[in-house]
Formats: structure tokens, sequence, C-alpha cells
């Protein structure tokens, strides 16, 4: 391939706005998936780290904490709302996400009930009277979109949430939602990586080009799989078991050379490079590692670099 269109980058760094009338958030967003330790001054220092660094989307759900060696469902919300009890400083910073709708050992309630006293629930772990963005976590196969849609808009008429997304819906499920909504839908949150092109392919981020939602993707250095050291782990080859192809890392490896950046800051340049504009939600629990993920921002990707990143990935030419 050329590189014919190398001055003018693809990568978006400026803020989205949430919403039309909403906060604007930066193009990273600080993901609390991990956050298990019950330290409060570190937990706060990478919290902080996070907003300095202009990721003011600090983004958890209320089941976190049931793996990542966390002590069980909750815990990484009362981790954070620990830190906002001892920092409320941080609070009025941030623009503060949860997720609700699963209920173990049930694995998806978005019933009216189930989703309010979730929601709730919440609020109490967190220590705050207000959530500004409220998102269902996975769809509920056995909720009615209607029942669902006057339940969110329950929360934002009484005052606990201030808007509303989703997370891993379809397109389909999305626009289900959107027709019984009588508020905007400001977000999907999907899977989208250089090793998980589904949101490409499947219409969720054509969605977004539609009706403006913003899509918050979650795990873009794909679980830390992106980060392998090497093509080779082991003694064998990295392969489809693995789900990340050889040819992806020396395709990502080449590009941050070029750049003079690690390739992780690739990865969240290349999920920040697609024209609706993503935010991508990193997950390290380590200060020091924000920095070199913020990089990103300065990373050019022209589109010859994004399709050779999206052929490397696919195993084969696009047609």
């Amino acid at each position: 391939m050329t590189n014919s269109d190398a001055p003018t980058g693809l990568v978006r760094t400026a803020p989205r706005r949430l919403g039309s009338s909403g906060p604007d958030i930066g193009p990273l967003a600080l993901g609390l998936w991990r956050f298990t330790s019950d330290d409060v001054g570190a937990n706060a220092a990478l919290v902080e780290a996070g907003l300095e660094r202009g990721m003011n989307l600090v983004d958890v759900a209320d089941v976190y904490g049931l793996d990542w060696g966390g002590t069980g469902f909750g815990s990484c919300e009362e981790n954070l709302g620990a830190v906002l009890g001892a920092r409320p400083d941080l609070r009025h910073r941030m623009v503060l996400a949860t997720k609700g709708g699963i209920v173990p050992p049930v694995p998806y309630d978005s019933s009216a009930l189930a989703l309010r006293a979730a929601c709730e629930a919440s609020l109490r772990r967190l220590c705050t009277d207000r959530i500004d963005l409220y998102q269902v976590h996975r769809p509920d196969m056995l909720t009615h979109p209607a029942e669902l849609a006057d339940t969110l808009g329950g929360l934002i008429a009484d005052g606990l949430v201030n808007a509303v997304g989703v997370s891993n819906y379809t397109p389909a499920q999305t626009r289900a939602l959107i027709a019984h909504l009588d508020t905007p839908l400001v977000s999907t949150q999907p899977e989208f990586s250089a090793a998980c092109l589904d949101p490409l392919r499947d219409g969720t981020l054509d969605l977004c080009a539609e009706t403006e939602l913003v899509p918050l993707a979650w795990s873009p250095l794909a679980g830390g799989r992106l980060m392998q050291q090497s093509p080779l782990a082991g003694g064998r080859l990295i392969g489809a078991s693995d789900g990340v192809r050889p040819e992806l890392l020396d395709t990502l490896d080449r590009l941050a050379e070029r750049e003079g950046v690690e390739r992780g800051a690739v990865c969240v340049a290349f999920v920040l490079a697609h024209p609706t504009a993503p935010v991508a939600i990193v997950g390290t629990q380590q200060p020091e590692r924000l920095e070199s993920l913020q990089a990103a921002l300065r990373v050019h990707l022209d589109r010859n670099d994004v399709y050779d990143v999206i052929e490397a990935s696919e195993g084969e030419p696009l047609p």
C-alpha cells in the first residue's frame, strides 16, 4: 500500500459530547473492571492520574469484582465509592459511568424492579447522589424494550441518572430500545480492538454514525492479548487459539516503531481512527501505563495504516 494520504491523520483527539446537551468526554476513558485493590490512597492516585490526562469518563459496573481478584459483586463500585468519600473533589472532575442488569446467578435481569434496585444500590456503593451515565450492561432477552425504556426514563425523571446508554447490544436491540425511549440514548459500549473488529462488521458503528450514539470501546487492547511480547510465546507461535495473528502483532510493532511509541498506543490509536470517534476505555491499574497509552493521541495513522491493521487482523486482503 502507498502512503498517499499521510498528511491527514485519522486519529481523533478532540473531546466528544455525550448527547446533545451532555458533558464533553476525552477520547480515552478510565475503565475500572480490575479496580479490586482496597488501598484507597493508591486507588485515588490512579483515578487522579487518569483525570489529569483527560480521561474524565470513569467507567465501572456493579458486577465488576466477581473476577480479576475482586472480593465479590459490587466491590469495584465500593472501592471507587471509598475514593470519592475520601476525595470528593475528584467526583466533580469526572463523568461517572456505571452499568447494571447482571444479577448472579441469573444471567441478565433488566426488569423494572431489578434494574431500579440495581441503580439505587450502585448509588449507595459509589457514595454519590447521581450517576452521569447509566448503562444496561447486557441485553435481557426476557424484558421488553418498552418496559426497559420506561425504567430508564424513570431513573432520569427521578434525578438518579443524567443519561442512559447500552453495552454489548446488537444494532437491532439498540434500535428496538430507541423506538420506545422518550429520552435520547447517548452511548453504546461494544468490544472493539485491532483483534476484535465486530463493530466494523455487525452494524454497531454504522448505527453510531446514523444516530450519533457515542461508541465507548471496551478492551481496546483485547484484554492484554495485543500486548504479547513476541509472535513467539513459550516456544510456540501465537495463533488462532489466542485470537491474535502473528502478522497483526508484526504490523502493530512496525507502526509503533515508526511512531516512536509502545504497541499499546498504536492499538488505542487504531480504535480512535474510526470516523464515529470512539472513546477507548483503558483498564490499566498502573498510573505510569496511562501516560504510555495517552501517547495514542500523537500517533499518526492514515487510511492505509488502518487497513493494514484490519487485513493483518483478519488474515486476508480486503476484496
